[in-house]
This record gives structure tokens, C-alpha cells and sequence, in this order.
């Protein structure tokens, strides 16, 4: 159902409204059973009721916006939008340094642009929150950092400005050119763990103070490297071969970092050793291509990681081809035709992926007390035919997709 002419008007503006309702046939909250005929009142930005329609009634002088399905606002797990640019031209491509194969310094939020249109794209499909920054291909490429879709101000679309410190394992990882490190899988990991020793050498100087000792100055790098090890900030490691997973999980287990894996293609290959190790998994779009060290990728290894009991969710990862980004409402959608439930599917870019991210407590779900981040369709949102209508985000109603 779509808007009023008013309502319409007020959406193409991305009008902010103090008091919204949604209003569903069908209410997928993720919070418990879907709620037929529900709704949602959302004031200030935060979700204030929830419930079926006989039991919340919506005030007056709330703007109501109707639709057959409403669902929590999608979070994509991991992406690069805002560092991608629409353009596919150099100017616009911040995602990936290649001046050097470990910068964990390179701050996600310095290079976010929230006006590129790839921001307003991914959100006329439903997402609201992204994991996005830094993207594979170097050994430590950079700091990743979550946003909501709707801001254009990088300080005001971070919800958590520094969320991960991105690393990748495997053949992406090469230097380019004969002599350049790292040039085997081996040096990869001898790399990582001499810069994990010098981080914690550092960080353990520049905390000694007193009997004449003179802190060291400033290391932006192993200032950065030092919270990973220190286990203050999650590693995101890009790895698919099976052989390279364990190595992960090997390296981490020897530091006791916390940490991500991401991507996994062969990750149906080492599910005891990933589960054993407790590390969550987002995993490659389920459509993603096969090639290279994803060679082996299945569209039902997401169906696999449920059946183990592994935490999971999905991406829309990085894209070297315009538009540069997918949509995880379609990766979703096809891993629900390949062993996930349509329950399982939505849970993968919704409040599994934000508990993965971190902001399981403030999106993720439709519940009183988190963000007022709606997506509403116009039928079942894994249909191809179905359209999102309409997005609401901290309150504020955008129009949906018009692509």
C-alpha cells in the first residue's frame, strides 16, 4: 500500500517526524512469532510499542505509513559503501591502500562519503545499518566502522565510528611484483604475528611510567595493532581457503584476539575447527562469484553454519564492478532457497548480523527501546517481484527503492 500524497511528498524530502506508525499485514519482528495486522510506533527516534493492532492502538498526529510486510531495518554485515564510489573512478575509490601492506591506522570514518549514491541505493532496498570501511586485499588494510544509511555527515551516520580492524589471508593478500612482501601464505603469518609481538612490546612500554622511564612516542600503526591484541578490537580476517581458515584460527587462538571470519568460502570444510574456536562468521553473498581461492564457494554453506550451530551472517562485500556494491536482501533471499528458512534468511541480515557487528542492543530487532529502523514491502520481501516501499530510519521516512 503505498503512501498518501502528502505522506509521498514529506518521503522524497526524508522528512524526520517525531511520531511515526507502521502498519503491517504482516509484522516480522525477530524479537518472537511475526505479528499479523501489527504495528509499530516509533517517537523520538526509538521504537516506544510494539504489537498486533487490536492491542496498540496508534495515537493522533502520528504519521502512519502502511504495508503488506514490514521487517527490521537489514544490516549488512559487511560492505564497502561509502568508500566505493558509484563512479567506479579512481577519485571515488577509498576502500583499499596499496602503498603498503599493513596500515591498520586508516581510519573508515576519514574516507566515508554518506552523499554517494550507493549510500541511498543499498537503503531503497531496506538497509539501514552497514559494517562497512576498510575492504580485502591487503594484509591489514584499514579500520571498518558501522553507519546508518540515512545521515549524509559521517560523525552523524557512525553509530560505532571504529568497529574492526580488517586483515586478509590468502591469495588477494600477494604483493604485487617479484621480491614484495608478502609473497607467500607463510610470510602473511610470520608478518602478522611480528607485528602482534611489537604491538604488545609497545603497548606495555607506553604504560610505564615513573622511576625515570620515558614512555615511547606516539605509533598510530601499533597503537591500532595493540587494541587487537589487547583484545579491545575485533580482527576481521577476509579468508576462504580451508587451509587458510585454520591458520586464522590458529594465530588467534595464539594471541587471544577476538575475532571475525569473513568471507569463508570453504568454510563447510573446517566447521568443527570453527566452531571449536567460537569465532562468528560473515559469510560471502551467496551469489557471490566463484574464483580464485572462492573457487569452492556453495550457495548452501550458510544452511551448513546453521546446522552447526555457528553463528553466522551475510554481506555484501566488496564489488570491483559497477554498482560496486550488492544488496544482502538478495544474497538473503537466495540462501533461503538453498537450506535456510525464511525465519533463518531474515535473521542473517537482521538481528544476527547486528549482534555480530555489535549493536545487537540498538538494531537488529523490532523492540521498545531500540532504534526506529523499519523496512517496509509490499509483499514477501525474497519475492523478485516484491518492492521495498518505503524505509524508516531513527524515525525518519525515506521513499523505497526507485532504481
Amino acid at each position: 500500500m503505498r503512501p498518501t500524497a502528502i505522506a509521498w511528498m514529506m518521503l522524497l524530502a526524508g522528512a524526520a517526524h517525531a511520531q511515526v506508525a507502521v502498519r503491517a499485514a504482516k509484522l516480522y519482528t525477530m524479537a518472537g512469532a511475526p505479528i499479523s495486522d501489527g504495528v509499530v510506533l516509533i517517537r523520538d527516534g526509538k521504537i516506544e510499542r510494539v504489537g498486533a493492532a487490536s492491542s496498540v492502538p496508534i495515537p493522533s498526529g502520528y504519521q502512519v505509513i502502511n504495508a503488506k510486510v514490514a521487517t527490521p531495518g537489514l544490516v549488512d554485515a559487511h560492505g564497502t559503501v561509502g568508500l566505493t564510489g558509484y563512479l567506479n573512478q579512481p577519485q571515488d575509490q577509498d576502500m583499499l591502500e596499496k602503498s603498503a601492506p599493513i596500515q591498520p591506522e586508516l581510519r573508515a570514518i576519514d574516507a566515508y562519503d554518506g552523499r554517494d549514491r550507493l549510500v541511498a541505493y543499498v537503503r531503497g532496498f531496506g538497509v539501514t545499518t552497514v559494517h562497512t570501511g576498510h575492504g580485502p586485499g591487503e594484509l591489514i588494510s584499514g579500520e571498518t566502522m558501522v553507519v546508518k544509511t540515512a545521515y549524509d555527515n559521517a560523525d552523524r551516520a557512525a553509530i560505532v565510528p571504529l568497529a574492526m580492524v580488517a586483515a586478509t589471508l590468502g591469495n588477494e593478500a600477494r604483493a604485487e611484483g617479484p621480491g614484495k612482501s608478502p609473497g607467500t601464505r607463510a610470510k602473511m603469518i610470520a608478518m602478522l604475528r611480528e607485528e602482534f609481538l611489537k604491538a604488545q612490546d609497545y603497548a606495555k612500554k607506553r604504560a610505564q611510567t615513573g622511576a625515570g622511564k620515558e614512555p615511547p612516542a606516539r605509533d598510530l600503526r601499533l597503537e591500532m595493532v595493540a587494541r587487537v591484541v589487547n583484545g579491545e578490537t575485533p580482527l576481521l580476517v577476509t579468508v576462504n581457503r580451508a587451509n587458510d581458515i585454520v591458520t586464522a584460527i590458529r594465530l588467534g587462538n595464539e594471541f587471544h584476539v577476538k575475532m571475525v571470519l569473513d568471507s569463508a568460502a570453504e568454510a563447510y570444510l573446517a566447521l568443527p575447527e570453527i566452531k571449536a574456536s567460537g569465532y562468528p562468521v560473515i559469510l560471502h553473498p551467496t551469489m557471490y562469484r566463484a574464483g580464485g581461492d572462492t573457487e569452492n564457494l556453495s550457495m548452501t554453506t550458510a544452511a551448513q553454519l546453521k546446522k552447526a550451530g555457528i553463528p553466522f551472517a551475510l554481506q555484501s562485500g566488496y564489488e570491483a564492478y559497477v554498482p560496486k556494491t550488492r544488496v544482502v536482501l538478495f544474497e538473503a533471499a537466495i540462501a533461503a532457497a538453498n537450506g535456510l528458512s525464511f525465519d533463518e534468511a531474515l535473521a542473517s541480515i537482521t538481528i544476527d548480523a547486528a549482534r555480530i557487528i555489535g549493536v545487537g542492543n540498538r538494531v537488529g530487532s523490532i523492540e521498545a527501546g531500540k532504534d526506529g529502523d523499519v523496512a517496509l514491502y509490499d509483499g514477501d520481501p525474497f519475492e523478485y517481484t516484491t518492492h521495498c516501499t518505503n524505509v524508516v530510519i531513527d524515525g525518519k521516512a525515506f521513499p523505497g527503492e526507485r532504481y
